[in-house]
């Protein structure tokens, strides 16, 4: 699939921005097409035209947001005149109806990607209003190359999407991190540890991905009655501790991106 034809302006090309367009780049959009405009002006990759001010005279095909959702009450009227074909937006909480409000374009589409799309494995939510299957199509060039590409039909569940998938990475991390530290304590060395985790959650997930059944199901097929793994599971599970800890860490992001948007509107 190739990426949609004309100028692509990226305003803001934080972490998140920064990874999708290393990634498009590396699948083979031609740098000439991308102007990123940033207070800076840097971090920008090479190729790239980089700008600290909008080009005069000039307009996008395709216009994406990268900045910060608190940020948008104070750029948004400085984008209104472009009328892009495509509005892309990975602003948190921020919703469609509030973003065509500020910014005119075509069409609108959010897009919530999670951070591993700087390695292709990531994941992208996507939702519009529009029925126009070539708008679909222009959105999926850019979320395929990152990793699944996820349309949401109804958008009042995307702060949940962005809960799960948005912020999931961060929550594994820290998982990963209480693994190894777990097992330093256990008497492992520190780099021993953190290295068996990260293999552990890598191998574990790749596995999952692949399986016939459940998660769930994986897990009790590992655990053997009466065996270490069934009483670590045992502590996992008493009480639903886990699962209640995880439903209070999402419903808290979820929370949040509500807030984000009740404040954008």
């Amino acid at each position: 699939m190739s990426f949609p034809e004309g100028p692509i302006w990226l305003i803001g090309c934080g972490n998140m921005a920064g990874a999708m367009l290393r990634r498009w780049l590396a699948e083979g959009l031609d740098p000439l097409q991308v102007t990123v405009v940033t207070r800076s002006g840097r971090g920008v990759p090479d190729g790239v035209r980089s700008l600290t001010a909008l080009p005069v005279d000039e307009a996008p095909a395709t216009l994406m947001l990268g900045f910060k959702p608190q940020q948008l009450g104070d750029i948004a009227s400085t984008l209104a005149h472009l009328r892009p074909a495509l509005l892309l937006s990975i602003l948190a909480g921020v919703e469609e109806q509030a973003l065509a409000a500020r910014i005119p374009a075509g069409a609108v589409v959010r897009m919530m990607p999670n951070l591993p799309v700087a390695i292709g494995q990531g994941v992208t939510a996507l939702y519009t209003c529009s029925t126009d299957p070539a708008v679909r199509a222009a959105a999926d060039a850019f979320a395929q190359p990152l990793g699944l590409a996820a349309w949401i039909d109804d958008e009042a569940r995307f702060d949940a999407v962005t809960a799960l998938a948005g912020c999931g990475p961060a929550f594994v991390f820290r998982f990963i991190d209480a693994m190894a530290q777990a097992g330093v304590a256990l008497g492992l060395a520190p780099e021993l540890a953190q290295r068996l985790a990260l293999a552990t959650v890598d191998g574990a997930g790749a596995m999952a991905i692949r399986a016939d059944v459940s998660p769930s199901a994986l897990a009790d097929r590992v655990a053997s009655p009466g065996g270490s793994t069934r009483e670590g599971l045992n502590v996992l599970d008493a009480d639903d501790g886990l699962l209640r800890l995880i439903a209070a860490t999402l419903t808290a992001s979820e929370r949040r991106n509500r807030e984000m948007a009740a404040a954008a509107r």
